[in-house]
């Protein structure tokens, strides 16, 4: 049968409201207890809250990031993009991250041969030295802003690093991976829309430079191997590669710089937590899990329907779109004993805000060593650290964070 379609829910999820961005678990705990699905019709998506069903949509092959695959927009019922976003999206859906088998299993076959486990741990200790120092003149100040003083510069530089891109061309980094992630908000408008654009313009064209310099002079970096990456015969094409990079830069420290700030004013709240941490060390592997399940900095994963699919004898059709909810997932009573209640000894954690299944992020070793560092770096040189003023924060619901973190020492 078909679900009746609820007005509650669109009162009920308000992803605009400052009020429901600020804290939407409450929002989340009612969508769970009213069902499985609900449609929600200012975006037009099939809202899923509960950790079972989002766990299993990850994993289901009827479901894809894209569906260009297999149809045509006409075919599937969707208006194509407009032109002038075009930019955009020969960015956008080039990377892993929004493609299908079996583009997606190629290409991510070959960027795992440069993103290898050995390539993550030899910058260990680089993110431990950065994070060090970071802190420090953090703590020579007397303080200031967490986010843009350690969240933020610790894993940009980290992926630059990586990446191979000069000191000197940092700057705009941070700045393109804002403005081309604003288009995964819902709704984006048309002055979202143009700066994501401009954007994907500005980056393209700086790394299709550096692409051409490392081709001439290959370095030990992470373009460079990707440039040398093949299989049987396969390599990456200039626009795969540049949408790697690119993919690995936003995803590789949106969600690093978010679940700092976000963790840390999760521990400014529940002194009791805080204080167990700074007396054991130890729990910082689990502190890490803990807090990106507690408030996790992407709240919803979007997949299209390429085959009709059933949810609790709700048919939802193919052509639509069905929004994960990972916050949702994540506090899912069914899955966490006390699901609202911050616990950095959580032995049992399976959070997935790391996503499942073929898209499980490549970049999550990288993001814990990172996450990790910056803690330790924080409970070993300023064991007194505490908030200087009620945090604001920003508007953005799908990659939810702080705009600022003042803290003293």
């Amino acid at each position: 049968m078909d679900a009746p379609l609820e007005p509650a829910e669109s009162t009920l999820f308000d992803p605009w409201s400052p009020g429901f961005v600020a804290d939407p678990y409450p929002a989340y705990s009612e969508l769970r207890e009213r069902g499985r699905v609900h449609h929600f019709a200012p975006t037009d998506q099939w809202l899923v809250p509960r950790h079972a069903d989002v766990s299993a949509l990850l994993r289901d092959r009827r479901l894809g990031r894209t569906h260009l695959h297999r149809f045509s927009y006409e075919e599937f019922g969707r208006e194509a993009p407009p032109e002038a976003h075009e930019p955009f999206h020969v960015l956008n859906d080039h990377g892993m991250l929004d493609l299908e088998p079996p583009d997606h299993t190629r290409i991510r076959r070959l960027v795992s041969k440069a993103f290898t486990p050995r390539t993550v741990e030899r910058l260990a200790p680089y993110v431990e030295r950065l994070a060090d120092r970071l802190v420090r003149e953090l703590v020579a100040d007397g303080g200031g802003d967490l986010l843009s003083r350690v969240a933020e510069p610790l894993p940009v530089a980290v992926i630059a690093e990586m990446l191979g891109i000069p000191e000197g061309d940092r700057g705009p980094l941070r700045p393109w991976s804002a403005d081309i992630c604003g288009m995964y908000e819902l709704n984006p408008s048309d002055e979202v829309a143009g700066r994501a654009v401009q954007a994907s313009l500005e980056f393209s064209a700086y790394l299709r430079g550096l692409i051409a310099d490392r081709r001439k002079e290959p370095g030990d970096d992470l373009i460079s191997g990707l440039i040398a990456a093949h299989d049987e015969g396969e390599r990456l094409t200039e626009q795969e590669m540049i949408s790697t990079c690119v993919l690995l830069l936003n995803a590789g420290h949106e969600a690093t710089v978010n679940a700092t700030v976000n963790g840390w004013w999760a521990l400014f709240r529940h002194p009791g937590q805080l204080a167990a941490l700074r007396a054991d060390h130890t729990l910082v592997p689990t502190a890490v899990e803990e807090l990106m399940r507690y408030d996790t900095p992407l709240q919803l994963f979007e997949r299209w329907v390429l085959d009709d699919i059933e949810i609790d004898g709700v048919t939802i059709p193919r052509g639509s779109e069905v929004a994960l909810l990972f916050g949702s997932a994540n506090r899912d009573p069914e899955v966490f004993a006390e699901p609202d209640t911050l616990d950095l000894a959580r032995a049992e954690n399976p959070h997935i805000s790391f996503s499942a299944g073929i898209h499980y992020c490549i970049g999550a070793p990288l993001a814990r060593i990172e996450l990790a560092a910056s803690m330790r770096a924080l409970l070993t040189r300023a064991p007194g650290l505490q908030l200087a003023a009620e945090p604001g924060r920003k508007p953005n619901f799908v990659i939810r964070g702080l705009g600022e973190l003042l803290v003293e020492v």
